[in-house]
């Protein structure tokens, strides 16, 4: 079940610099122990080769580079580069992300652009380099991991991360309608409040570096008592990549412990 061999994956934010796991690192790692072939992206690429050892410390395959992925020309290499070392790309994973404070008057313009850029265009990129070879293939699987941000408040005043996410989900749906007679998929993994290494970064942002006392709240805002993590996400991941997911298409999975069903 949910065996990947003989496919290539490739993963953007595939590594992570802080201690524990993020979700790029859990997602890479698990798609390596079912087999594929994973190609990871990363900007800095020190982060992505903790990922590349790990993965072949334990025998699996894997090769990592350095790609800015709001850049279409660092996008266009990373592709080229995965093809040329694979032969072909059989699973895109798009798992960057980025969340800034602010509303539309606090946000200046600039943040607002970035936030889009790694939130939105990064994926908009990646599809328009892939889905011409997995159409040539004939077959391929695009996950792309967004938030319930994108669905809801979310607790936090974040205008620009939501709205890049819930365009996010809307980018996913109307490219799987319009691939899915050429034999593509894509679909979303939406992820509620994750206990990452990201929480501490979050934590200075949100709460003013008050880390344990935002861990406590966050815990307290989910349903089930507690945050998910990273593998949450990346079992979801594997699910929708792997060819027991073949006929869904244009879906979200909401991983995220009951919290968005108790704010309607």
């Amino acid at each position: 079940m949910l065996r990947l061999d003989g496919k290539v994956a490739l993963v953007t934010g595939c590594g992570s610099i802080d201690a524990g796991w993020g979700n790029g690192k859990a997602i890479s790692v698990l798609l390596a122990r079912q087999g594929a072939q994973v190609f990871g992206a990363d900007r800095n690429i020190e982060a992505a080769r903790i990922t590349e050892t790990l993965i072949k410390d334990e025998g699996g395959t894997i090769e990592v580079c350095a790609a800015d992925v709001t850049r279409s020309s660092q996008v266009s290499d990373m592709v080229n580069t995965c093809v040329a070392r694979y032969g072909r790309i059989d699973i895109l994973i798009n798992n960057v992300g980025s969340s800034e404070p602010g509303g539309p008057v606090e946000m200046d313009e600039e943040t607002w652009d970035e936030q889009m850029d790694v939130n939105v265009k990064s994926a908009f990129l990646t599809c328009k380099n892939v889905l011409p070879l997995m159409e040539k293939q004939g077959c391929g699987s695009i996950v792309n991991v967004s938030s319930i941000a994108g669905l809801r408040y979310a607790g936090k005043p974040q205008v620009a991360y939501a709205a890049g996410k819930a365009a996010l989900m809307q980018l996913t749906s109307t490219t799987a309608v319009m691939y899915a007679a050429r034999g593509i998929r894509l679909n979303c993994v939406v992820p509620g409040l994750m206990f990452t290494p990201l929480v501490q970064r979050l934590a200075q942002k949100y709460a003013k570096g008050d880390f344990d006392g935002f861990v406590a709240h966050r815990h307290q805002q989910v349903p089930m008592g507690h945050m998910g993590d990273a593998w949450d996400i990346a079992h979801a991941v594997l699910f929708l990549a792997s060819d027991e997911s073949k006929y869904i298409t244009a879906q979200q999975i909401v991983v995220d412990g009951g919290i968005t069903a108790a704010t309607r």
